[in-house]
């Protein structure tokens, strides 16, 4: 079942299911998604006549709007890691490695992503979103799928080089050319998710995914979630020995080769960028610069 989170012509949010020709949407309640995530099981179709939109009526927003968390993978990619020339990961000798996001980093379809001055070398990351919906904590690998509710796109957006008021060209410094992954990884409209939320029943097996990603109709990435070094359940289940997962937590599974980085092109203005996980539709990002 595909899943919108979107705001009414007047303004309200709502939530309800796509329909299987995916024009209109049948609206289930008010407010997003939240509520729908922690009852932890798929949403019945109503069996009263419900209120019905076409989906070029509404806006449609990210599915979730306020995630308690937004736990993100670094280098979970074995390609992604060569394109930067690092060394093979054996995973039985190391751990995944996480950082966050925050709420404000959250965006949905269509929204601009706004480049903050501080920096000119903002990034494209495609990534496969994992939506918990079952509260857990030191959850085992074999049983981690069970706390999931669905899946999204995402596209983690990246400042890889920062202009800290001019405190960067201070080449004596030791934490110059260091990539800060809080201040590199929170701007504003920098999680976009979406456009819907497909849950778990459609997704049997998260590790065999295409996942791409196009800047102004250009592939810049494009492989599969079979390329991930920890897998998405190996990746919940270290979360959980951190911390206590609950419904509506967003875990961001890492990025594949072919990130701007990698040749020095980064996103400018009037910039678009589509992200796309199969089966999980769509997530169109246009860019502009502060």
């Amino acid at each position: 079942m595909k899943l919108l989170t979107y705001r009414r012509t007047d303004d309200s949010i709502g939530h309800g299911i796509l329909t299987d020709d995916g024009t209109g949407v049948i609206e289930l309640g008010d407010g997003d998604l939240a509520t729908v995530v922690a009852a932890g099981l798929v949403p019945a179709a109503p069996t009263a006549p419900a209120q019905r939109f076409d989906l070029s009526d509404v806006t449609v927003l990210a599915p979730l709007q306020a995630p308690g968390k937004i736990i993100c993978a670094a280098s979970n990619y074995q390609e992604h890691i060569d394109e930067g020339g690092g060394t093979r990961v054996d995973k039985t000798r190391t751990s995944p490695k996480l950082f966050n996001k925050f709420e404000n980093a959250i965006a949905g379809p269509d929204d601009t992503f706004l480049i903050p001055e501080i920096s000119a070398a903002a990034d494209w990351e495609v990534e496969l979103a994992v939506v918990i919906g079952r509260e857990g904590r030191n959850i085992a690998t074999d049983d981690a799928l069970d706390h999931v509710f669905g899946y999204a796109t995402a596209n983690d957006l990246s400042l890889r080089a920062l202009d800290k008021i001019g405190f960067e060209r201070d080449t004596e410094n030791a934490w110059v050319g260091f990539f800060d992954w809080l201040e590199g990884k929170w701007a504003d409209n920098s999680a976009p998710v979406g456009p819907y939320l497909v849950t778990a029943d459609e997704i049997p097996d998260p590790q065999s995914l295409p996942i791409r990603l196009a800047v102004n109709g250009e592939i810049r990435q494009q492989s599969t979630t079979g390329g991930m070094i920890f897998t998405c359940a190996e990746l919940i289940a270290f979360a959980s020995r951190l911390c206590t997962l609950r419904p509506g937590d967003i875990i961001l599974t890492g990025t594949p080769a072919g990130v701007g980085a990698t040749t020095g092109t980064y996103l400018n203005d009037g910039d678009v960028m589509v992200a796309e996980v199969e089966g999980l539709g769509k997530l169109v990002t246009p860019v502009r610069t502060a």
